[in-house]
């Protein structure tokens, strides 16, 4: 029987439990007016991390002092020193942080892995006692959505992570070049041998029709990776439900694995997709007409039809892009990962001397009218707010130079469907734009895709997994760069190297996973999938939750 539990048990989620439908937007919020806010001097301060993704234009300043930051300190009741932490870093910047004595107040971070480290070290802060004696809007959202304290609360039975409400919604999406199909008369691929059929037709068979051998058939980085993987069935920590067990991943790796091999062995992909850390070059190929299918974000469609969409229209005017389901695959089909519905986003400093400070900034960041403002900008700049309508952007390349770049990291305390179906996904499209409405047709079409029947990577979503005995959390740590699915060596060696087989590369993963004590990992994972998985929110949780949402949309 398991002998360490994070969570009491969790009964599955109430019809319209976690959601909060209206037929326009709560009352609108009081927007941002320089001449209405506090004076800074007046204001306690903290430190709050933000994480620095290397987007934010030149004209905006930089992630730490920027209008978003200055809007936060002169509307909130604390003033916020920001402290950039590296997204693809974070945790070796917050381990460096602590190790200097330099850990900001406040930590806004997703991996549970970092943070459940961070607890079993004892350097966050338990927050019932903040949330007890200081808190007013958290307070009301934790009695409101008690769903909230069973997800942040640690294998001690302390609360220590600060959470919000999701719409929950399929994360990623795969998109092709309709035009570049059409032209070489192939259909829209449907297993991952036909994606290499197409990703092979479109490499070699010059679909942009200008004579040269320049275009690649799929790209190969980040994101991307992402998105292959869990096509595969597999996601961190890499364990799968196979005939009702959890277990390592190896078969679905290493068929993972085998497939990139053959993409990469063909220059179906560039070859120099390792050095491409965050996807910037593999982006820029395929809006610049080099690349058919491309795999990306697509849980905010605005951001999509900014960055990627209409970019790729601008300088391709002919381009027909069209979303896919992700194609069956060698060890079965799965659907898109989902946004975690209940996501704990922030921990606190066990040594932080504002525990008050700290708890004003938390019910400011969880409120209406942050989450307003982080979703359509200022009022009278960005957006205009009509009596009982939703607010609409009037500024768009405004909002998305001086917005789009952070807002989803400032905002990660607050809960989109709680304003209203004002905050939906693609409430911020306008439908009279034809760019914009193909988009929202798009992300729709990728929301049809998900089929009831077919799991997602994992038992549910990697934020979700159940917090792992400490001196385990340390095996599945110090194996991450070995045997991860994304990022481990071993895995790569196999891609890249022509001597280095997938099989071998299998044999060589376990072993080290082994050697390293990674099979009491497993046999705790096997044993709690066994008897308390019901303690957690499974796949089919996250699935009545997205048929929630739907319904209260009218969908």
């Amino acid at each position: 029987m398991l002998h360490v539990l994070k969570r009491a048990a969790m009964p599955l989620l109430a019809a319209g439990a976690l959601i909060v439908a209206t037929a326009g937007c709560s009352a609108s919020p009081s927007y941002y007016r320089a001449e209405d806010a506090p004076k800074a001097s007046t204001q306690e301060k903290i430190t709050v991390t933000i994480y620095d993704r290397g987007n934010i234009p030149s004209s905006e300043g930089t992630i730490e002092n920027n209008k978003i930051t200055k809007w936060i300190n002169e509307t909130g009741e604390v003033e916020a020193r920001f402290v950039a932490v590296p997204r693809s870093q974070s945790e070796q910047k917050l381990n460096a942080l602590f190790a200097s004595g330099e850990a900001p107040d406040l930590m806004l971070e997703y991996a549970p892995q970092i943070k459940n480290t961070l607890i079993d070290r004892k350097l966050l802060r338990p927050i019932d006692d903040m949330i007890e004696k200081y808190s007013t809007t958290y307070k009301e959202l934790l009695s409101k959505y008690p769903v909230l304290r069973k997800a942040g609360t640690g294998a001690d039975g302390k609360l220590y992570q600060f959470g919000r409400i999701n719409e929950t919604i399929p994360t990623r999406g795969i998109f092709i070049r309709a035009d570049w199909l059409k032209k070489l008369h192939l259909a829209v691929p449907t297993t991952t041998d036909e994606l290499y059929e197409v990703a092979k037709a479109f490499t070699e068979q010059d679909p942009d029709g200008n004579g040269k051998n320049d275009t690649y058939g799929i790209a190969l980085p980040y994101n991307s990776g992402y998105v292959l993987s869990e096509m595969f069935g597999v996601t961190y920590p890499d364990f799968v439900v196979k005939d009702g067990e959890l277990v390592h991943g190896w078969d679905n790796i290493e068929a993972l694995i085998a497939f990139k091999r053959k993409l990469f062995n063909e220059g179906l992909v560039d070859r120099n997709f390792l050095s491409d850390k965050n996807g910037a070059r593999a982006k820029q190929d395929f809006l610049n007409n080099r690349i058919g299918i491309y795999m990306d974000q697509f849980n905010v469609p605005i951001t999509f039809y900014t960055d990627t969409y209409s970019p790729l229209k601008r300088n391709v005017p002919n381009a027909e892009l069209t979303v896919i389901p992700y194609p069956s695959t060698p060890v079965g089909r799965f659907n898109s990962v989902f946004v975690n519905p209940i996501q704990m986003t922030a921990v606190v400093n066990a040594d932080t001397k504002h525990p008050e400070a700290v708890m004003k900034y938390v019910d400011f960041a969880s409120s209406d009218t942050f989450m307003k403002t982080m979703y359509y900008g200022f009022e009278g700049v960005h957006s205009r707010t009509e009596p009982g309508k939703c607010p609409v952007v009037t500024d768009l390349d405004k909002w998305r130079t001086e917005f789009n770049y952070a807002t989803g990291d400032f905002a990660m305390l607050a809960s989109p469907i709680l304003a209203g179906n004002c905050y939906y996904a693609t409430e911020k499209l306008d439908v009279h734009d034809p760019l914009q409405r193909e988009v929202k047709n798009m992300f729709e079409l990728n929301s049809e895709y998900v089929d009831f029947s077919l799991p997602i990577a994992g038992p549910t979503n990697a934020e979700q997994m159940p917090q792992l005995p400490k001196e385990l959390q340390a095996i599945l740590n110090a194996t991450k760069n070995q045997v991860d699915v994304d990022t481990g060596d071993i895995w790569i060696k196999a891609i890249v190297t022509p001597d280095y087989t997938p099989e071998q590369a299998k044999r060589d993963a376990i072993a080290a996973w082994e050697q390293a004590g990674g099979k009491q990992v497993d046999d705790w994972y096997r044993d709690f999938y066994a008897h308390d998985r019901d303690s957690i929110i499974l796949t089919k949780d996250i699935y009545s939750i997205f048929k929630e949402q739907r319904v209260a949309q009218g969908k």
